[in-house]
């Protein structure tokens, strides 16, 4: 359960980060996305969910 918690707090850094950074550049990524028709966006998801269990897989072994 803490590894959990401890990726969900590193999660919201990271997103926090993009923000505190590069506000404006989250803005136009944001809009662009909701531009975007809803069958594109589940593909998007799906294929970053993929890479993401891979990623973990690859370094949690």
């Amino acid at each position: 359960m803490n590894e959990l918690l401890s990726a969900l707090a590193l999660v919201a850094v990271l997103e926090g980060l993009f923000l505190f950074v590069a506000p404006g550049g989250w803005k136009r990524a944001a809009e662009q996305l909701y531009a975007l028709p809803n069958a594109r966006l589940r593909m998007f998801g799906m294929v970053v969910v993929v890479l993401g269990l891979l990623s973990l897989f690859l370094v949690r072994g």
